[in-house]
């Protein structure tokens, strides 16, 4: 479905997190969470912990318009980032990634939160959600999967400075709705 009006970086609000548009002044609040070096240790940019290097990967963050600061609601912490962008090899199509969290927000109700506010508001404009995962960051592939996303095949993408192996996942309306706990 092609869209040409699709807001990149809406402002969202969950019961534990608030999303809006990454602004320069997030620098400082986004590196103290960027600056774990274990929080890249299975990422292709595995020293992105480092000061020089975040630098460079927040500018290019903030050059796409795409994305957003993800604050705790009842801390007012950022706590990462996420972005909206068209996959290279689909380009009437969104993905959602260039994703981050703090430790402290891994493997619970944080990350599901971040993805049912992406998912549900990229949902109103297309049919399919798009996920590209580094095939070392297993962490990363087992949250895809447990949110309904199937793997669809492995391609050499430019996501941001040079190609790189990727997998593919893919999430459909029908595998969301398949994957959300009966209430």
């Amino acid at each position: 479905m092609l869209v040409r009006d699709f807001d990149c970086q809406p402002v969202m609000c969950g019961s534990t997190l608030r999303l809006r548009p990454l602004a320069e002044s997030d620098f400082e609040g986004l590196y103290l969470a960027a600056s774990d070096p274990r929080i890249w240790a299975d990422h292709p940019a595995n020293n992105r912990y480092k000061r020089e290097v975040f630098e460079a990967y927040f500018a290019s963050r903030l050059t796409t318009g795409k994305a957003l600061a993800v604050i705790d609601i009842d801390s007012g912490q950022i706590v990462g980032t996420s972005s909206y962008y068209t996959p290279p090899d689909l380009p009437d199509s969104i993905a959602i990634g260039f994703t981050f969290l703090l430790r402290a927000k891994w493997g619970g109700d944080t990350n599901r939160e971040l993805k049912r506010l992406m998912v549900e508001h990229a949902f109103k404009a297309y049919d399919t959600v798009y996920f590209h995962i580094a095939p070392g960051n297993i962490r990363s592939q087992k949250a895809a999967m447990k949110i309904g996303a199937v793997h669809l095949y492995d391609a050499e993408l430019n996501l941001s400075t040079a190609p790189a192996l990727c997998k593919y996942y893919g999430l459909t309306r029908e595998q969301w709705a398949a994957s959300q706990p009966i209430a």
